[in-house]
């Protein structure tokens, strides 16, 4: 009886093979089966417990007149930034003093460490300050 298991046992051995095992990516990304995109996608927006907060484009919210008036303001600001830059690089010295500009308040004054510039965003509140050096 020994004899036919140990038979039985190298016949099994000698039927039995084996292969390599292959990984094959499961994302389309990294070389998947295309196919498997949208399903992909479906299960990551079933668990997706986040929603995206609808907001429309100010310029789709806003008129025309002030989409005009928010262009006027970022081409004065744009202005007056390469003015700034320039005159404190420059020969000529920006005028200290205060500007109103739509919505802005610009105060610039001149002080020990440079020229300071102080923006008032009068509609929200904020407020910037940049410092120019002197050199």
């Amino acid at each position: 009886m020994y004899r036919f298991t140990v038979f039985f046992l190298f016949l099994l051995a000698s039927l039995s093979y084996a292969t390599e095992l292959v990984y094959t990516p499961v994302n389309p990304s990294f070389g998947g089966n295309p196919y498997n995109a949208s399903w992909l996608q479906s299960q990551a927006e079933a668990q997706n417990k986040f929603t995206a907060k609808r907001t429309t484009s100010s310029y789709q919210s806003a008129d025309a007149l002030d989409n005009f008036t928010e262009s006027l303001n970022r081409s004065i600001l744009s202005r007056l930034s390469r003015q700034i830059v320039t005159d404190a690089f420059g020969e000529n010295t920006l005028e200290a003093g205060k500007y109103e500009i739509g919505d802005f308040e610009i105060e610039v004054t001149e002080g020990a460490e440079g020229v300071t510039i102080q923006i008032i965003d009068a509609a929200t509140g904020g407020e910037t300050t940049v410092v120019v050096p002197y050199f």
